[in-house]
C-alpha cells in the first residue's frame, strides 16, 4: 500500500468550509477517507502529477469531503451540520418544487442520461457540483498512439528514409 499523497487536516478543511466547523473531527476524517474511494489519493493521480505540491488534489479531495459531509452530517436545530443532532434529511436530489400549505417538497436528480451516470450524485450539493466541474480535466481519457514502423520503400517513403537523401 502506498503512502497517501494528501493528509487530511481538519483545521484547514474547516477554514475553507466554515459551515462544517461544528462537526466531529473524527467523522470528518472518516468522510475524507470515503472521498478517497471516489478520487484516488496517491501520487499517480493526474491532479497530483500536474501539481506535485498537492494543491490541486487537496482542493478536489476537500470538496469531495464537503460533499459527503453535507449529505451525511447530523444537523442542529437550524439545519446546519453539527457534531450531534438529527440525521441529515433523507431527501435525495436537488429541490425543484416547494409548497408551504400542507408542506410539500419535490426533488429531482436531473437527467440521468445526460453526462456520466454518476453526475447526478455529484450535483446534489454545491460542493459536489464544483468537484464535478473541477475534476473534468482528470476524468477524460488520454490516447497515446502506438508507434508504427514503415518499411523503407513504402508508399510513404518512396525514396527511402529521409536521412539517406530521400526528400
Amino acid at each position: 500500500m502506498t503512502t497517501p499523497a494528501i493528509t487530511f487536516v481538519f483545521t484547514d478543511w474547516t477554514a475553507q468550509f466554515g459551515e462544517f466547523s461544528a462537526v466531529n473531527p473524527v467523522a470528518a476524517q472518516a468522510w475524507f477517507n470515503r472521498a478517497t474511494n471516489f478520487c484516488s489519493n496517491d501520487t499517480c493521480n493526474p491532479a497530483y502529477q500536474q501539481d506535485p505540491t498537492g494543491g490541486i488534489l487537496t482542493g478536489l479531495l476537500y470538496l469531495l469531503t464537503a460533499h459527503i459531509a453535507w449529505l451525511n452530517a447530523p444537523r442542529d436545530a437550524f439545519g446546519n451540520p453539527a457534531a450531534t443532532g438529527q440525521p441529515a434529511p433523507p431527501i435525495v436530489g436537488r429541490i425543484n418544487t416547494a409548497s408551504e400549505g400542507s408542506v410539500s417538497v419535490g426533488a429531482d436528480m436531473g437527467d440521468a442520461n445526460e453526462g456520466s451516470p454518476s453526475q447526478a450524485w455529484y450535483m446534489q450539493t454545491k460542493y459536489g457540483s464544483e468537484f464535478w466541474y473541477a475534476s473534468a480535466t482528470y476524468r477524460t481519457g488520454f490516447y497515446v498512439a502506438q508507434p508504427t514502423i514503415l518499411p523503407e520503400n513504402s508508399l510513404f517513403f518512396p525514396y527511402g528514409p529521409r536521412w539517406r537523401g530521400g526528400y
